[in-house]
């Protein structure tokens, strides 16, 4: 028999992963470009070393036994320790991060957020880039549960973390809009607390798991949520309900005459946004986020984060 630690080798894992995402033994073989019997032989050799039955053949499909779905589990931790260490290795290697995850609200002007990325891969590096849309709170929630490095258009005050910092990105006027057909659109302005909560509002879902956070409401006011601005935008040309939307994202709604901007009671609102990343002193900042620090260092390109909707 043979020892269980030479056994449980990466490609073994991978092997065992395999044949569960493809459903079968001769799927995963042909995934693997490998001769089925070959990928028998090799998963017998596990089951063997192990002394225990990893699979149950009595179905077409490749059916994890309990043994299996736990050997399972814990390959997919072995495999993801292994890879981090892996990518510090070549990070400590090149000062290149292997990956670079920015979360991004979804107030950002894609324009430039993309040509920024276009100037990133022109520098022909290793790390691999990830964006992923946030909003309100789960942008920052995402840098600080450790799901990225990165976060730009943060919209409320950082906690008081231990390596934790921040810069201002800008200020974000936002506008009241409603369709030219909405009610609310012919309404005497300024449009009253008391008129507003009878209509309803159209809110974006704050992408934050723990304390997610509602902006904008009236208690007991109707709304429709939806997953993002741009989702809230053609909601609101449809009539289907108001709300606040940022200035420069509504502006060329307004002035082709496809939203109405109206002024209300309250206080106009306007919000200031940052930045974030997580800092442990700069001999261990990767380039990569070294880079994306310097660019937002230009008042230029903070400002068109915020502003440059054209084409978005």
């Amino acid at each position: 028999m043979q020892i269980s630690s030479n056994i449980l080798t990466p490609d073994n894992l991978r092997l065992l992963q395999a044949i569960v995402t493809h459903g079968s033994f001769a799927a995963a073989a042909r995934a693997l470009d490998l001769a089925p019997s070959g990928l028998t032989w090799r998963v017998r050799q596990i089951e063997e070393a192990l002394d225990v039955l990893l699979f149950d053949r009595s179905s077409r499909r490749a059916v994890p036994t309990q043994a299996g779905r736990e050997l399972l589990r814990e390959s997919e931790r072995l495999l993801a320790d292994m890879d981090a260490v892996a990518q510090r290795v070549r990070r400590v290697a090149t000062g290149w991060e292997p990956q670079l995850t920015l979360s991004v609200d979804g107030a950002i002007a894609r324009t430039t957020l993309l040509e920024l990325v276009e100037a990133f891969y022109a520098l022909d590096i290793p790390t691999r880039l990830t964006v992923r849309e946030d909003t309100l709170t789960g942008t920052l929630e995402r840098l600080t549960q450790g799901q990225a490095d990165l976060a730009i258009g943060v919209a409320i005050e950082a906690p008081p973390l231990v390596n934790l910092r921040t810069a201002p990105l800008g200020d974000l006027r936002f506008v009241f809009a409603v369709a030219p057909h909405h009610p609310l659109a012919s309404a005497a302005e300024p449009l009253s607390d008391a008129l507003l909560a009878r209509h309803r509002m159209i809110a974006v879902a704050d992408s934050a798991r723990q304390h997610p956070a509602t902006i904008g409401l009236l208690p007991g006011q109707e709304v429709l949520t939806v997953d993002g601005l741009a989702t809230k935008i053609r909601a609101q040309l449809r009539g289907l309900g108001a709300g606040y939307l940022p200035e420069p994202m509504a502006r060329p709604y307004l002035d082709a005459g496809l939203l109405v901007a109206r002024q209300v009671s309250r206080v106009a609102r306007t919000t200031r946004l940052s930045y974030a990343w997580c800092d442990f002193g700069k001999r261990t900042r990767g380039r990569a986020l070294q880079w994306w620090l310097a660019q937002l260092q230009s008042p230029v390109t903070r400002r068109a984060l915020l502003e440059n909707h054209h084409g978005t």
